[in-house]
């Protein structure tokens, strides 16, 4: 008995020593490190962007060094890079100039702009020059004007339309001879006023709508075609800024956004001005909703053209508008049991020729189209087989030669981009990067050379120029510099692969760990979630996978896993499709066989204490997993979600879940489903969130209410959309709900996230 005693109180205490070993403010002070704003100011070289000279024979970029911020040219002819400028010498100009002191290498210039090898052009603070780079002559520059929303300049320079009084009107470029397109111009029906999506108008102080134009000059800049907006039923909303600098009095803000479902919303139609003649052409496009609106491109002088779907994004048509006759034709016409997704479209249509390039799923696959512009036939295939083309580089009309980066071919993981070249005839692929990497590419204007960036969650970037015909290696430019990470800790995320529900198909994800990990005790797991089927959310490449809020949080003491199931981005149509109407999925299954097989795998693991966090799509499924999946998930973290997707912007959900808004909706709604808590859920959203409402999160909390749940609820105050996803306060909030639940302790007593 005595025996049976001392091994319960040795067992007591072991378990104490588990429980209370993680979690504390030495963990906190850690996790702090790792946040991205402090991890990032600990790695050089970062962030390199190609800026080509010329044809591209030679290029210039910027970095963080250990010096500090430096200026490279990189001659390709030569294969060499040298500093960009003298920066001592320029340090000690500015200087001289602004009677205040530059130290050379804390140079922050703006809008650089490179004319030859010699002349600069850049903006220091307000302040912009011109310097001679053989004779480090300083001048001052005229700066560059920014652009007027309201008004948009004709291609000869000569005349500017722009938006007056809810009537489109011309002036000559000195603002002189100011001439009315149209006339009949109100509020509620207006030409040219579009609004710009983050624009949010201060109600309390009748704020003035900021209005941007919406009109689009011919190259020969004889006509104008020019939005017309009906705005007879568009409908707001409202945001409570609760905390103005001036005054007691909150104030409403208000946005006009239509929602999923809506049948009263604002609408879009063309007019066509006829610049010599003054006449008004009307455009046979029936009026549709203006969240679906696009812009116009120009194939010639008489010939426009525009991508347009339908309410639902079942049909996509490319429709070409001749502008002296107002009359509408449709090239190529998409449709699609599902959708036709406006996120993967690919195309390039040729000026001087009748070829467009252009990208479906209609064979199950992202590729490539050959199409006559004239007929609206299928020349040929451009690319075919079982991957993804995901962006297309380059088009080299002379050699009939298209540049682009695809996933899927190359053996490994399927999401990695590769550089590939290929002829327009569909024959001569060849890949350009053959590096087990995702590569981010830019080809130089005269089609020679490529620039190459390329990483892996557990290889930093290198950066280096690449022959164009061959992808033979010409010049390195840079390599990630994790000198000081690998100092403080680091440790690359794990990899994995496992089967989805259907143990067939392979889906992937990353695992993140304490870097002072003891293998021998357990650890709660949390699930980093985003099942938005626009993305993925597992990293890919080193400094996405650097950045991630994962890497803070298992710093804490916490195994966090991400992984992408089926119905997420970037593989077949079919398995993208999963996610049709089927959002409150959210890939909970595939998530937690990754989960359970991971904790087979790695015992340390506590299976028992399974935490899930997400933003935005996330913050639904975060709470989405709580409620449909209660034996598993034990706390959640949502942030900014969009519960119910009638509440979230309509072309998002109408996208996935399609219209009109039918029981399916309902079904999947979150707050339809509150009776099913039983885990912790904490919600949190920013009150001025123009994205995802804060109404979202505050029609959950009301319906929680009504079922007697209890739960933790944040709002933000002056947050918006993605400034509450960092802000110090939610993410140390976050900390502490995931400590308190998950190892079941008190966390540190209002710890201070500094940056």
């Amino acid at each position: 008995m005595k025996v049976q005693k001392i091994t319960i109180i040795i067992f007591l205490l072991l378990c104490a020593g588990n429980i209370f070993a993680q979690g504390e403010l030495k963990d906190y002070q850690e996790a702090e490190k790792w946040l991205y704003y402090n991890s990032r100011a600990k790695v050089y070289n970062a962030g390199i962007q190609p800026n080509w000279i010329g044809k591209g024979d030679s290029l210039w970029y910027s970095t963080k060094t250990r010096k500090g911020n430096e200026y490279f040219l990189a001659d390709l002819k030569k294969k060499q890079k040298t500093p960009l400028f003298d920066h001592e010498k320029l340090a000690e100009k500015i200087s001289g100039f602004l009677h205040k002191e530059y130290k050379a290498y804390d140079l922050k210039l703006t809008g650089l702009s490179l004319k030859g090898r010699d002349t600069l052009k850049f903006t220091v603070d307000t302040s912009c020059f011109k310097i001679n780079l053989k004779n480090y002559q300083l001048k001052l520059a005229v700066n560059p004007e920014k652009r007027n929303i309201t008004e948009v300049p004709a291609p000869n320079n000569k005349q500017i339309a722009f938006i007056k009084d809810y009537n489109i009107y011309l002036k000559d470029k000195d603002g002189s001879n100011i001439v009315p397109l149209s006339k009949d111009g109100c509020e509620t029906l207006s030409y040219g006023n579009s609004i710009p999506w983050e624009f949010v108008r201060n109600e309390s102080k009748k704020q003035d709508v900021e209005y941007g134009i919406s009109a689009y000059w011919s190259p020969d800049s004889k006509y104008l075609i020019c939005s017309k907006f009906n705005r007879k039923e568009a409908q707001n909303l409202y945001m409570y800024h609760s905390a103005p600098e001036k005054g007691l009095r909150a104030e409403v803000y208000s946005y006009e956004r239509a929602l999923a479902g809506d049948t009263c919303l604002a609408k879009t139609s063309y007019v066509i001005f006829n610049i010599e003649s003054g006449k008004q052409i009307e455009c046979d496009l029936p009026e549709y909703a203006s969240f679906l609106e696009g812009g116009f491109e120009w194939k010639s002088d008489k010939h426009a053209y525009i991508i347009r779907y339908q309410r639902g994004y079942q049909t996509r048509e490319l429709i070409d508008i001749n502008v002296e006759t107002g009359k509408s034709r449709t090239v190529i016409s998409e449709t699609a049991d599902t959708y036709v997704d406006v996120n993967m479209l690919l195309y390039r249509i040729n000026k001087t020729s009748n070829k467009i390039i252009w990208s479906s799923e209609k064979e199950g696959w992202n590729q490539l189209y050959l199409y006559d512009y004239e007929t609206g036939k299928q020349i040929n295939k451009i690319t075919k087989g079982e991957y993804v083309v995901r962006e297309i580089c380059k088009v080299d009309d002379k050699k009939g030669k298209i540049y682009f980066t695809a996933c899927g071919i190359e053996k490994g993981d399927p999401y990695y981009t590769y550089l590939y070249s290929i002829n327009i005839d569909g024959s001569g692929l060849k890949l350009l990067s053959p590096e087990n990497a995702t590569h981010t590419c830019s080809i130089s204007p005269n089609g020679k050379y490529v620039f190459d960036d390329y990483s892996r969650v557990d290889l930093p970037n290198h950066f280096l120029i690449r022959d164009a015909k061959n992808g033979n290696k010409i010049l390195d430019i840079a390599q990630l510099d994790i000198e000081d990470l690998v100092a403080m800790g680091w440790k690359a995320p794990e990899m994995y692969k496992v089967k989805a529900r259907d143990n067939k198909t392979d889906i992937y994800g990353v695992i993140y760990r304490p870097f002072n990990m003891d293998s021998t005790k357990r650890y709660p797991i949390i699930d980093g979630t985003y099942s938005g089927p626009q993305t993925i959310r597992t990293p890919k490449s080193f400094t996405s996978a650097l950045y991630s809020m994962d890497v803070s949080l298992a710093q804490i003491g916490f195994v966090v896993i991400t992984v992408d199931g089926l119905g997420s981005a970037y593989r077949s149509k079919k398995f993208h499709d999963f996610s049709y109407k089927n959002l409150g999925d959210i890939g909970a299954p595939d998530h937690i066989k990754a989960i359970r097989e991971m904790a087979v795998k790695y015992p340390y693991i506590d299976i028992e204490n399974v935490g899930i966090y997400g933003h935005s799509a996330g913050g639904y499924d975060a709470a989405h997993a709580l409620l449909t999946h209660p034996d598993f998930y034990k706390v959640g973290v949502s942030s900014a979600g969009n519960h119910d997707h009638r509440i979230a912007k309509a072309w998002w959900p109408e996208l996935y879940m399609g219209f009109p808004a039918g029981k399916h909706y309902d079904e999947q709604s979150n707050l339809s489903l509150v009776d099913h808590l039983q885990g912790k859920l904490m919600l949190a959203h920013g009150n001025m969130d123009n994205n995802v409402n804060a109404a979202s999160s505050m029609r959950m909390a009301d319906a929680l209410i009504k079922a007697n749940k209890d739960f933790e609820l944040l709002l933000v105050p002056e947050c918006d959309h993605s400034s509450l996803y960092y802000n110090k306060y939610f993410i140390r909030k976050r900390w502490d709900y995931f400590v308190k639940n998950l190892w079941h302790k008190e966390a540190p007593d209002c710890y201070e996230i500094k940056k």
